[in-house]
């Protein structure tokens, strides 16, 4: 929240006598090298002028030279170039001027003169970004939802572990009461724990997108009514409205809160506002809301929902197996999914158990299809839900549905729709099977136990619709992700064909082009056939003697002559980043070219790596190399790279480490490269070296 500027900047005193002293916060959310071209950009900037200026770097490895208390104190003004969720409240009573990361890059100059008449920041606002960065910038609320998300992931797991190890190791089977754990066993301690952190996930879930619209008075609010939402005994429903709830009241929360901020309070109210008053008053009117009104119509379907099904009993196996499953698989908890799982809870007891085994086989396709998902597409998934993918994949085979709600809460339109058809083919083939389940519990942990009969039609009936779910959620995943980023225009996925040979390779000797065409070939073998002497043609590159690489190593020996190149044959960024693939396959660490190729593309579709100033940092963190390896190249006529400053790409470096490396090694060489490339004078030399030999020279400038 922002106020009229005061007539002078804050801070400084006689900013005739004392040098400007100004501060920035640069920050991306997908990477680090634009958080430190911006960095770097903006102090060049300062010294220049005369002006002292402190930058805090909010990368991906975290903050780095933040800015402590003194630091702002003594402050005339405040930059901050972020493409990320950034804490203003410490910047009260300072001029902030909030940018984009690329306005950074772009416009350092400009940011400096424009924040000495920037608002004053009057405190108490959300945590800011900029809200125009072009179409690729993801929308608010998609970013809250994925706060909430990133927030709720560890209760499911937790909670959902927990759950899964006490069932199966302190549980057995009971016909009057399912799967049981002894009450007074320490079993039942420990499933406890695991029912507190299912219990918690839905309100931090909606906590936590509220927090993300409207800052800390939308906490409570969001989290109290995430509670309401997931307590149906609140409104009358003998289900809460789950995660689906959550994420309604969250956003209620975080715009209502919004809402109230506009309101204009004396000046005396004005410091109990965010503490007192604006969550007293949003809980209450979320809280009541929910109870009165969106509360009556949700008990409302679930009565209805089982007065339906109790009509269907007589009707096709088949028929009925899919609508369970389809109602399952829909919420994962929520009022839906329960009505189907108490419907065939309740008909156990007079003898029918036909349809609690139509259930079980559904319960556990959800987490089970999205765990499958994350394994058979990796490069769909972030390195967080892919940990998910796994602890789902456990959750799925004790019966815990709610293993999947992380996805379902990311990606609602691709997965969801996944579940339910997954759910529906489980469900119906456990139905014309004749699967029954003697206790009031899902997934393979009651075969095992011994409460299925037909066990083997019940796991051909949980196998088939978790593949089935698996499946089309990567297939809609992929779709979606090539809509939205326009890969359809040569991204990942696109038809592989042969590569043209390439010209100007290594030194850009002539009888270079039989080498590259060789080099092609092999890119696609084994690791140990692509890393064969014998297979190198005499006088290429890829001959590099120990000595020669001993003493060409650059980044810790990650950039090697063999993967330095003069002239880049690609005129497209599609094709460049193949070609720099192949570059880096020389090296005999690429063990799948094509996973890294389509890596390096789907990390361009999250935003482009072009960095301006010609320059290109295409990156990749996949287990298709074994180890870090760097390569460079230069293109005589630039390349298309969607630079920020709109300058083809003439100097690129593509950088491709492990998942097991993925961490602080990986941001080292981003942060090390984008500061050196900051250099013109190095730019220059890159540029103008005649060889090979003299840009590796060059390029051990770096470290």
């Amino acid at each position: 929240m922002t106020s009229p500027a005061g007539p002078s900047p804050t801070g400084s005193g006689d900013v005739e006598q004392q040098r400007l002293k100004l501060l920035a916060v640069t920050a991306c959310p997908t990477g680090i090298a634009h958080t430190y071209m911006a960095a770097e950009k903006l102090a060049l900037a300062a010294e220049s002028r005369g002006i002292d200026m402190k930058v805090e770097t909010q990368g991906s490895i975290g903050a780095e030279n933040v800015l402590d208390d003194n630091d702002v104190k003594n402050a005339d003004g405040v930059i901050v170039a972020a493409d990320k969720d950034v804490d203003l409240s410490r910047f009260a009573g300072k001029r902030v001027l909030t940018v984009g990361v690329d306005e950074g890059i772009r416009h350092p100059e400009q940011l400096i003169e424009r924040v000495l008449s920037a608002p004053v920041h009057a405190g108490g606002g959300a945590p800011t970004a900029p809200a125009a960065r072009g179409g690729k910038e993801r929308s608010v609320g998609y970013k809250a939802l994925m706060n909430g998300v990133s927030y709720m992931i560890p209760f499911v797991v937790v909670g959902g572990l927990l759950i899964a190890i006490s069932l199966s190791i302190g549980g057995h089977t009971d016909p009057s009461g399912g799967l049981v754990i002894p009450k007074d066993s320490f079993w039942m301690d420990v499933n406890n724990i695991g029912v507190i952190g299912f219990t918690l996930m839905v309100p931090i879930l909606s906590g936590y997108i509220a927090y993300a619209i409207g800052d800390r008075p939308a906490l409570v609010p969001g989290m109290i009514g995430g509670w309401i939402a997931n307590t149906g005994e609140l409104y009358g429903s003998k289900a809460g409205a789950g995660f689906i709830g959550a994420i309604v009241t969250g956003f209620l929360a975080g715009y209502l809160v919004l809402w109230i901020k506009k309101a204009k309070v004396p000046k005396f109210a004005q410091p109990i506002m965010p503490i007192i008053v604006i969550p007293i008053v949003a809980t209450t009117a979320l809280g009541l809301f929910f109870i009165y009104v969106i509360g009556k119509p949700i008990s409302w379907v679930f009565e209805h929902l089982t007065d339906w099904l109790s009509g269907m009993t007589g009707t096709s196996a088949i028929l009925l197996g899919a609508i369970l499953g389809l109602m399952i698989a829909f919420d994962m908890g929520g009022p839906v999914n329960k009505t189907a799982f108490l419907f065939g809870a309740g008909l156990i007891a007079t003898g029918n158990q036909t349809v609690m085994g139509m259930c079980a086989a559904a319960i556990p396709v959800m987490p089970l299809g999205q765990g499958l998902a994350t394994l058979i597409r990796k490069r769909l998934y972030t390195e967080q839900e892919r940990e998910t993918g796994f602890a789902a994949l456990f959750m799925g085979c004790f019966g815990i549905s709610e293993g999947a709600i992380p996805f379902a809460a990311a990606r609602p339109t691709q997965v969801i729709p996944a579940n339910m058809l997954g759910g529906a083919v489980a469900g119906a083939i456990a139905g014309v099977a004749g699967v029954e389940d003697a206790v009031p519990h899902g997934g393979p942990i009651v075969a095992v136990l011994g409460a299925v009969s037909g066990v083997p039609m019940f796991f051909v009936a949980v196998v088939i619709g978790s593949a089935v779910t698996a499946l089309v959620t990567v297939a809609l995943a992929d779709l979606s992700e090539r809509r939205r980023r326009g890969e359809a225009r040569g991204g990942v996925g696109a038809p592989v064909g042969p590569e043209p040979a390439l010209v100007g390779v290594g030194a850009g000797a002539p009888g270079d082009v039989g080498v590259v065409a060789e080099r092609t070939v092999r890119a696609t073998e084994p690791a140990g056939a692509s890393g064969s002497s014998e297979a190198v043609a005499p006088g290429s590159t890829d001959r590099a003697s120990a000595e020669e690489l001993a003493v060409g190593e650059v980044l810790s020996g990650y950039l090697t002559r063999q993967t330095v190149q003069v002239e880049l044959g690609a005129s497209d960024k599609a094709s460049a980043i193949r070609e720099m693939g192949e570059l880096l396959a020389r090296t005999g660490r690429v063990v799948d070219v094509e996973e890294l190729v389509a890596c390096a593309l789907h990390r361009e579709a999250q935003g482009t790596t072009g960095l301006g100033e010609d320059i290109a940092i295409p990156h990749a963190k996949t287990d298709a190399v074994t180890e870090p390896v760097v390569g460079f190249a230069r293109s005589a006529e630039g390349v298309e790279w969607e630079s920020l400053d709109g300058t083809r790409a003439r100097l690129v470096f593509m950088i491709a480490v492990p998942e097991a490396a993925a961490g602080d090694e990986h941001l080292r060489i981003l942060a090390l490269l984008s500061r050196k490339l900051m250099d013109v004078g190095f730019r220059e030399r890159l540029l103008a070296a005649p060889d090979a030999d003299t840009l590796l020279g060059v390029l051990r400038e770096v470290g």
